[in-house]
């Protein structure tokens, strides 16, 4: 399971607004001055977002969560957000390459466009586990 921390900033219907509490690994690596990936970690930092989650636990505004991922569902959901577009692109590169160089092009990006819409429409979603702090139960 991959976990991080949040603190809760609004609940709503059973939906609860959370901000990532911990900073990106890639900012306090001790080798943050020769890896270029650091920069980005400190050009997000300023900018982070909420991230609304189905919370069926009492939960209120400044309580601390943990939000835990399987490692299983991360893959299937990076499977179905950069290969199936990336394999409909080049299907529809192929599949219009009688019409050229223009046709192939075109043909692609109709093809990573159809990847994208069908990724979409799938309706498959990762499964986030909630936990509390206090009692550490699972509320999908």
């Amino acid at each position: 399971m991959i976990s991080a921390p949040v603190r809760v900033i609004a609940v709503q219907n059973r939906v609860a607004q959370v901000m990532p509490t911990e900073k990106s690994g890639c900012g306090g690596c001790a080798s943050r001055d020769a890896c270029g990936v650091s920069g980005l970690g400190r050009y997000f930092s300023s900018r982070r977002k909420t991230i609304d989650v189905a919370c069926d636990a009492q939960v209120r505004a400044g309580d601390a969560l943990q939000l835990s991922l399987s490692e299983g569902d991360l893959i299937k959901a990076g499977l179905l957000a950069y290969l199936l577009p990336c394999v409909t692109a080049v299907a529809g590169a192929a599949l219009a390459s009688g019409y050229g160089d223009v046709g192939s092009a075109v043909g692609a990006a109709v093809g990573a466009a159809s990847g994208f819409v069908l990724a979409r429409v799938s309706g498959w979603a990762p499964r986030v586990v909630v936990q509390t702090s206090s009692t550490k139960g699972e509320t999908p």
